[in-house]
């Protein structure tokens, strides 16, 4: 049941944040989420999951080198 819930969820994460890479919104956010919800039964998720954080992580880090400069 609990497994089921997750899919059902992480499905719904998923979708809205393609619905939001297409309409103004928080898609990240969805997409990681979703990611979230798959990773805890299924080890390709979590490798996806991992490889998001990281590129967030560089991401924020050359933003605030970015405007650190200016």
């Amino acid at each position: 049941m609990k497994k089921l819930l997750m899919q059902i969820s992480g499905t719904l994460f998923i979708l809205l944040g393609l619905l939001f890479a297409v309409v103004p919104g928080p898609s990240l956010i969805f997409f990681i989420a979703g990611l979230f919800c798959f990773s805890m039964y299924y080890p390709k998720a979590r490798g996806y999951l991992t490889w998001c954080q990281k590129a967030l992580t560089r991401s924020c880090a050359y933003l605030n080198k970015k405007l650190a400069k200016n």
